[in-house]
């Protein structure tokens, strides 16, 4: 897969390449999960996010079938705010007594969320300004289940808090 390397002269090739970063965005986070997964110390934490894996190879499914529908080569790009926010987790997972791990992992999954959140957005409003309707139902596939994903990393952060505050 090429990374760009040109100037962007349409709005459908800045689409291309936003569905390319989209993609880098979900294979990052496919590598990350699992590493995850195993820091984590809390065994429903730990079981939501082997459970959100599955869902992100559906989303990499999702935007390989988007690539398709346009007709073009499936092809990411980079995914600068991604690669920071695993470079921040890994560093805070580096820095914490392990058993401060869910608290770093469930503020990183937060985070992830609401930019995954974010992209999906503004691909799908594009996708249905360009017409492409197939796109955008596949892409609110992902953006309904990076929503629910969200709504759940909330709730965990919202008991890990509550523990922490009681051994403080």
């Amino acid at each position: 897969m090429a990374l760009f390397s040109g100037t962007i002269e349409s709005p459908r090739e800045l689409y291309v390449h936003k569905l390319g970063a989209a993609l880098k965005m979900e294979n990052t986070i496919l590598e990350m999960l699992p590493k995850l997964a195993e820091a984590a110390n809390d065994s429903k934490l730990r079981q939501a996010l082997e459970q959100h894996y599955t869902e992100t190879q559906g989303h990499v499914e999702n935007l390989h079938r988007a690539f398709d529908a346009l007709g073009e080569d499936v092809d990411e790009q980079a995914c600068p705010t991604i690669e920071g926010l695993e470079k921040e987790g890994e560093s805070m997972l580096g820095m914490v007594d392990d058993s401060l791990n869910d608290q770093v992992i469930i503020s990183g999954v937060t985070e992830t969320e609401h930019h995954e959140i974010a992209v999906y957005d503004g691909l799908i409003i594009t996708a249905e300004e360009m017409g492409e309707d197939d796109i955008a139902a596949l892409l609110r596939e992902n953006l309904e289940q990076e929503e629910a994903t969200l709504l759940k990393a909330e709730k965990f952060a919202e008991q890990i808090a509550k523990k922490a505050k009681q051994q403080v």
